[in-house]
């Protein structure tokens, strides 16, 4: 368990963030702790994670999760807004959220039961200015209030480009960015995705490849603008984008 901030793990933690030129106060730290805790806690009766060990669980999912430095250096100095789409346990957004609290958040998933725990980390964390919706990326890119309103899009779904691009883009104001997480290198992932990128409104920008820190765990952070509007049909409903991707 990840007990308290002199635990081996939690230091190493630490000392693997300042590779990222991020540096936890008190406070972020005991939130990370606590959300470990709860992560194990509930993971005990539904699925969250098959990730429960301290160091695993610091590195794969937390540090992991806060890579989005590598791409966006200057995040602490952005007021913006991010949505995190199939956000599972939270992560990205929570661990994000902890480190750049100025960031106004969305956690969406298409599980009731994971939204309820994730409401229980942001109150028991006492995290502002975050929300967790239940449903699916298709329909709620079709509010108003969501459609093209967020700067980031973020997303560690295991998907293939093109049907992130569907689920995310559309969420995305026009400049704004979508961040995919990858552990594989996707050139022809990304081929296969050109069409619907473009289509949707989105143009590559650039690859980000790195390894977490002290580790041979190879990352990828695909970044792609949103260059234009998402054509009024897009997303399509529910289901299409992973049965017909667009080509």
């Amino acid at each position: 368990m990840c007990e308290n901030k002199d635990d081996l793990f939690v230091n190493s933690f630490v000392k693997d963030l300042k590779i990222f030129n991020i540096i936890l106060d008190k406070q972020q730290l005991k939130k990370f702790i606590r959300y470990y805790e709860l992560l194990v806690e509930w993971n005990s009766f539904m699925n969250l994670t098959a990730i429960t060990n301290c160091e695993e669980v610091l590195k794969k999912h937390f540090l992991d999760s806060l890579s989005i430095i590598k791409a966006f250096p200057n995040l602490c100095y952005i007021s913006g807004s991010l949505i995190d789409i199939g956000t599972g346990a939270g992560f990205p957004g929570i661990p994000i959220k902890i480190v750049f609290p100025d960031l106004k958040i969305v956690l969406l998933d298409s599980l009731n039961k994971r939204v309820q725990f994730l409401n229980k980390v942001i109150d028991e964390l006492q995290l502002e200015n975050i929300l967790a919706f239940h449903g699916r990326a298709e329909d709620y890119a079709r509010f108003d209030e969501l459609r093209e309103s967020f700067d980031f899009c973020v997303s560690r779904a295991v998907a293939n480009l093109g049907t992130l691009s569907e689920y995310c883009i559309p969420f995305i104001k026009k400049n704004g960015y979508f961040i995919s997480y990858k552990s594989d290198k996707i050139a022809e992932e990304y081929n296969n995705a050109k069409k619907a990128i473009e289509i949707l409104g989105g143009e590559y920008e650039r690859e980000v490849e790195f390894e977490l820190p002290n580790s041979d765990i190879y990352r990828n952070l695909f970044i792609i603008k949103k260059v234009n509007n998402t054509p009024v049909k897009y997303p399509r409903k529910a289901g299409l984008p992973v049965k017909k991707p667009i080509l």
